[in-house]
């Protein structure tokens, strides 16, 4: 084992040390002192695809991938450590960030390391059309729990209970960070931080607290759980520290969260009509909430 092997993941990122790829960050800088590490912008330097495959494949089993240029962006402007990312063509990624994204152009010219695509393609299972991709470090779960116990709170939490649909989960947690959530918190099996859970939701997990928690773990404040039996939400006001609890898409709500809700609550939905998806379900009670609590004030 090398010397470069033989470092920690916290090493990797630069925590005492300047990794073997400049330690780059999101605020655009590098431990080399300039944005690019000393590498004039868009040229491609071979020994640092190197370095970069291989902290890639160190890292990845225990990091979030951040797969396409929406996911890499949401990171960065919401302060993610990000070891390692790459491209395929580093020009045509910083084109794209400065037409789409130019407050995270220079943030991202910084962390983009150009591979070739066979490179790319081994490293990354389902290519995002844009051909960018990073890993980053996951929050961690004593901070993300603090977040959703403490109070008071002045914006909702969002719970998902017994979840099926990975792409439904990530969908709801961008919604969640739309409207400034508190957090997301998912019941049963899936795991919210699964790879695509991350890509559905558009890498917006590090702009609002997202956890996999128990019936009996939930935070605190009211839980008003979506119930076709429920009592119409168009005659609530939904408090800012709402629990707000919504059922599987095949199945509803489990026994343990209907005993555990304050409130039952249903949408507005004509006869014929079985259900909304999850994610339109989870959109209405948030605008709801938005439009008649204090954040409408």
């Amino acid at each position: 084992m090398n010397e470069t092997d033989a470092r920690t993941p916290d090493e990797e990122i630069g925590a005492g040390a300047p990794d073997e790829i400049g330690a780059r960050t999101p605020d655009g800088k590098s431990d080399a002192g300039t944005p690019d590490g000393g590498r004039a912008a868009g040229t491609p330097d071979v020994s640092d695809g190197a370095h970069a495959v291989r902290a890639w494949r160190r890292l990845a089993d225990g990091s979030v991938l951040l797969d396409g240029f929406h996911a890499l962006k949401h990171a960065v402007r919401f302060q993610a450590r990000i070891p390692v990312a790459v491209t395929t063509d580093r020009r045509a990624a910083l084109a794209l960030a400065a037409e789409l994204a130019p407050d995270v152009r220079e943030a991202v010219d910084a962390l983009l390391v150009e591979v070739p695509a066979a490179t790319f393609t081994s490293l990354v299972a389902r290519p995002h059309p844009t051909a960018m991709a990073a890993l980053a470090v996951r929050p961690s779960r004593a901070a993300n729990l603090e977040t959703l116990a403490r109070t008071p709170r002045t914006t909702p939490v969002v719970v998902l209970d017994n979840p099926r649909n990975l792409g439904n989960a990530g969908a709801v947690i961008r919604l969640a960070a739309g409207f400034g959530a508190t957090g997301v918190v998912t019941t049963g099996t899936l795991d919210p931080w699964h790879p695509t859970v991350v890509r559905g939701g558009a890498g917006l997990h590090f702009a609002t607290a997202v956890e996999r928690l128990t019936v009996d773990e939930l935070p605190p404040g009211p839980v008003f759980a979506l119930d076709p039996e429920g009592e119409d939400i168009r005659g609530l006001k939904l408090p800012d520290d709402a629990v707000l609890a919504f059922g599987s898409e095949r199945s509803g709500l489990s026994p343990e969260l209907r005993a555990r809700a304050d409130h039952l609550v249903s949408l507005p939905m004509r006869p014929q009509v079985s259900s909304y998806n999850l994610a339109t379900s989870v959109a209405m009670t948030l605008f709801h909430w938005s439009a008649t609590g204090s954040a409408s004030a």
